[in-house]
């Protein structure tokens, strides 16, 4: 089963390492030709940090000749305790978490941020609007050290892993990477396996990375769909997790539900 019921649960153990919602528009060129003043005014109380990072972008091919991209500006607005951070480019601005608690929440402080970006910028309409959950399993938080990742995780989410002749100690590596066409113009792309968090250098614990991106795209997405189309995208979010794990691991993980 690859979507369960939309139950929501409230986790002691939270496994969200970080949540993202990116809208991306047509360019606008304001936006990179001058600092985003009025921006950062709007939002300085809650994103008081700020930063700007040049990112190069990869070369096109134009007439067989290999074509240089010039660097975007990233302009970065973080809250105090950096758990918060807001990004903008010319293509896009997205909001993320790094202690995400409830949707409600979420979507609070995106409307708010959402709000502003129209108000400045005025654009046109969206042309993508992604939602997207990453999830890090930890065994040792959970004092589930004895259990195998067949205990927690469903199939198809754990691929080789759940087959009874396939031995966990003896597979470094097994992971399921898919692109789905869910309804109308929604898309997923969902990465499923053990793996580490920042390669293992400061924590070498191997965790169960569940990474669902959920996606709508259109040539014109108007500015009134985007609350409706979040709340669809935060629905498979919900159906997909709930069918990812097991009984096992949804009680050792202490639920409350919302």
């Amino acid at each position: 089963m690859l979507f369960a019921d939309n139950t929501r649960y409230s986790y002691a153990v939270n496994p969200l390492i970080e949540v993202i919602c990116q809208l991306r528009f047509p360019t606008i060129l304001s936006i990179g030709s001058t600092d985003p003043a009025q921006l950062q005014e709007a939002v300085r109380s809650d994103f008081p940090r700020y930063a700007a990072r040049q990112e190069q972008q990869q070369a096109r091919i134009t007439n067989g000749k290999v074509e240089q991209v010039p660097p975007v500006t990233n302009y970065n607005f973080i809250s105090a305790d950096g758990f918060w951070k807001i990004n903008l480019t010319k293509d896009f601005i997205a909001l993320s978490t790094l202690r995400y608690t409830r949707w409600e929440d979420f979507a609070q402080k995106l409307d708010k941020v959402l709000a502003l970006f129209i108000q400045i910028y005025q654009p046109a309409f969206f042309e993508r609007i992604g939602l997207r959950y990453i999830n890090a399993f930890s065994r040792n938080r959970l004092n589930l050290q004895d259990a195998l990742w067949d205990d927690l995780i469903n199939a198809p989410f754990i691929g080789i892993l759940s087959e009874p002749d396939v031995d966990e100690t003896a597979t470094p590596r097994s992971s399921l990477d898919a692109e789905v066409n869910l309804s109308q113009s929604r898309h997923m792309k969902l990465h499923a396996g053990p793996g580490m968090l920042g390669d293992g250098k400061r924590d070498p614990e191997p965790k169960f990375i569940l990474d669902g991106d959920f996606s709508v795209v259109d040539r014109q997405l108007p500015i009134s769909r985007v609350a409706g189309d979040l709340d669809v995208l935060h629905d498979y979010a919900v159906r997909l997790f709930n069918a990812a794990i097991t009984q096992e691991l949804h009680d050792a993980m202490g639920p409350t539900p919302i």
